[in-house]
């Protein structure tokens, strides 16, 4: 499903994803309100939704939507700068990602099929960099949370998240292999309710175990 107030947008949008086999458009919505109703009765499997949008904004269709479809749509925000400020509260609220409203086709369809399957869009640096930012600017604000149940190897994988490390680079410096990496992440986020590295980059500054600005630990 694509939502975007601008008609040629998602117009734009919507009939390059329609020359893809394995991608069909099932509905399309103008405002974020617009955006619920038609996950509700279309049930996508992902949600293109612009952040910025009239009657609903994206970010609480966003959770609208997760809410509703218990996780099962996944979502990739629409944004036409890569440091608009509501790009945090976009993956605070659950979203898998942000797209520009500039990006290429083969950028358009690489992040739908990434999404889709399951994963997170941004790449670890570029997550880390978007929340640094914005956490710098909430300092004390963000709510703390608990990190009882987790064991100081996987804080430490978290943290290496946080940082922007891929897996083999985790096992790199924890001198571990990757399959012992993966399995830590998986128990992580598990335990923690993550469904990908974009909230596990968010928690790490939630819980102060990373500050903006620093690259080490708190």
């Amino acid at each position: 499903m694509v939502a975007d107030d601008q008609a040629v947008v998602r117009t734009g949008f919507v009939n390059l994803l329609a020359t893809q086999d394995d991608i069909r458009v099932v509905g399309e919505a103008e405002d974020g309100a617009e955006a619920v109703r038609v996950a509700a009765e279309r049930r996508p499997d992902l949600a293109l939704l612009d952040i910025r949008m009239p009657h609903m904004d994206g970010i609480q269709a966003a959770r609208e939507i997760l809410a509703a479809s218990g996780g099962a749509t996944r979502v990739l925000m629409l944004t036409t700068f890569d440091l608009d400020e509501y790009v945090y509260d976009a993956l605070a609220a659950g979203a898998s990602g942000f797209l520009l409203k500039d990006a290429t086709f083969p950028e358009l369809l690489h992040a739908v099929r990434v999404v889709a399957r399951g994963d997170a869009l941004l790449a670890p640096g570029v997550t880390r960099r978007l929340v640094a930012e914005f956490a710098r600017q909430r300092s004390g604000v963000l709510p703390a949370r608990p990190v009882d149940g987790l064991t100081a190897r996987e804080v430490e994988v978290l943290v290496l998240i946080a940082r922007g490390l891929s897996n083999a680079e985790i096992a790199q410096s924890l001198t571990i292999t990757d399959h012992t990496v993966k399995t830590h992440i998986n128990r992580l986020f598990a335990k923690m309710g993550l469904r990908d590295r974009a909230q596990a980059v968010i928690l790490a500054y939630e819980l102060g175990l990373v500050l903006p600005g620093r690259d080490r630990p708190a």
